[in-house]
């Protein structure tokens, strides 16, 4: 297991990622218990396959299907200890393919075009938020549009 900081210039700082780089898959209990064992935000799990990479991330509590810094972090990891310089790394995620190319020392990735759906939170939810939205939309997080601050 690697330790990378995302979006640092300097050690400690930026937002930091575990990274382990696996022959095979494991079971998803085992890599829930690293996660946890990690104690990271996230612990990207990431298995070489025919000219691209399984991704997988994880909390300390559980999966997650998108992170953005702990897939910048895998491929750091492997255009610095694996596939040493390689300019592009294709990941095979559970939301889809996900590319990232390496310029230098700088890394580009563009996101999955995942768009919400528009809901309708119930009184006891608009009680606990203390405000009515002028929408709502859910994907993996609740979004609020709200009239002002």
């Amino acid at each position: 297991m690697l330790h990378s900081d995302s979006f640092a210039t300097k050690l400690f700082e930026g937002n930091p990622a575990g990274v382990c780089v696996l022959e095979r898959r494991l079971p998803l209990e085992l890599m829930q218990k690293i996660a946890e064992e990690n104690n990271l935000p996230e612990t990207a799990f990431i298995v070489k396959n025919e000219g691209n990479y399984e991704l997988r991330w994880f909390t300390p509590k559980a999966e997650i299907d998108l992170c953005g810094h702990a897939t910048l972090a895998a491929a750091y990891v492997i255009s610095n200890f694996i596939d040493i310089n390689v300019q592009k790394i294709d990941f095979l995620t559970q939301n889809g393919n996900l590319e990232v190319t390496r310029n230098g020392n700088l890394y580009e990735m563009i996101f999955p075009e995942i768009m919400p759906t528009e809901i309708e939170l119930s009184p006891q939810q608009t009680n606990l938020i203390g405000c009515i939205p002028s929408a709502v939309y859910s994907l993996r997080d609740l979004v609020l549009l709200l009239n002002s601050e």
